[in-house]
């Protein structure tokens, strides 16, 4: 049987890559610290499946690592593990420099060396592919597409800890000849998001008859991308990617956030109208930008379609409504994650 360690699989990105591994009769060694972004109600439909094995524990762990290494002799190691959201990079920046810069590299130790001491055949097979983001690349103009040969310029905390952490995997590669993988994806949307970013926030507090925050204008341009779309890009990459290649993923979906917001109204307008009658659009209220965000990401993913045949497989029509639906058919899901230490604050307004 084909064997995985995963870190952060009880995340968003991760969780669904899990559920769709085990699913597929690939066995997934599930490394996640369970911070208050992991959530292991998403692995509930694999609890007990032999298949699945889960582990509480933190890839700076060196010793951890090695262990579940070496017990579980995996055919490849997949970095989904890191703190990914800006605005809370904002407020403490340091919590991200531990797990996306020293954590990252305490993985990519434990890794090296077990795969130096692995036999020859399966030491050619092996893969270390880490999954990082196209805000490493900064903020584009109103035109153009980030590349794989774009120049990082991060702009957050955030960003600059997952550059960082890209230029380490790059590092191991050419220094140490790990056989690593790099991918570059751009905003992620869909099932078992964390309600902290701006899709799920949306979603949960229009249902809650809240104020929908928008920050400054709306006009922020993002390319949204499906998360099973991702998880098969990212399937891809593992297996038919170029050792020590990066490849960016997009979902070729450019929206300005305020639009991606009135979607969401009108989606929900549909499927649980409000009481009163009214558009929940009339809810939304501009609240002051954010410090530093960037205006515009684009991904230029031709490169994983011309070499290794991949392309988004949704529209953002049909993965936002099944967005949607997931969330209102799952509010036992939302609730227990808000019943947790994310209550639906701003965080990430102080400079």
């Amino acid at each position: 049987m084909t064997t995985w360690l995963v870190t952060g699989g009880a995340g968003f990105i991760g969780g669904n890559f899990v559920l769709d591994a085990v699913a597929r009769g690939i066995k997934i060694i599930n490394l996640d610290v369970l911070t208050y972004a992991g959530n292991r109600d998403t692995l509930a439909a694999i609890a007990g499946d032999p298949g699945h094995v889960f582990v509480q524990g933190d890839i700076g762990d060196r010793a951890l690592v090695a262990q579940l290494l070496d017990a579980h002799r995996p055919d490849a190691v997949l970095n989904f593990a890191a703190e990914s959201h800006v605005d809370r990079s904002i407020d403490g920046p340091a919590a991200f420099v531990q797990t996306n810069v020293v954590g990252t590299l305490a993985l990519l130790e434990a890794v090296r060396d077990y795969w130096k001491a692995l036999p020859s055949g399966v030491k050619e097979s092996f893969r270390f592919l880490h999954v990082s983001t196209d805000e490493v690349y900064g903020a584009l103009g109103a035109t153009g597409k980030f590349s794989e040969t774009t120049a990082y310029a991060p702009n957050s905390p955030y960003s600059a800890s997952k550059a960082a952490s890209d230029h380490l995997v790059r590092a191991f590669h050419h220094t140490y000849g790990l056989p690593t993988l790099t991918t570059n994806c751009s905003n992620n949307y869909g099932p078992y998001h964390f309600p902290e970013k701006l899709i799920p926030l949306v979603i949960a507090k229009a249902l809650a008859g809240e104020p929908l925050p928008v920050y400054g204008d709306g006009k922020q341009v993002r390319d949204w991308l499906f998360v099973s779309d991702h998880c098969a890009a990212i399937r891809t990459v593992l297996a038919k990617g170029r050792v020590g290649e990066t490849y960016n993923v997009g979902g070729d979906a450019e929206m300005q956030n305020i639009d991606v917001v009135h979607a969401i109204c009108a989606l929900l307008d549909q499927r649980r109208p409000r009481a009163d009658g009214v558009s929940r659009a009339t809810q939304i209220t501009y609240v002051a930008d954010r410090p530093g965000h960037d205006r515009r990401y684009a991904i230029d993913a031709s490169k994983l379609r011309n070499e290794l045949g991949w392309a988004p497989q949704y529209t953002f029509a049909q993965g936002i409504a099944e967005t949607v639906d997931w969330y209102l058919d799952n509010q036992a899901w939302v609730q227990r994650v808000l019943d947790g230490s994310y209550r639906l604050e701003r965080i990430g307004a102080s400079v």
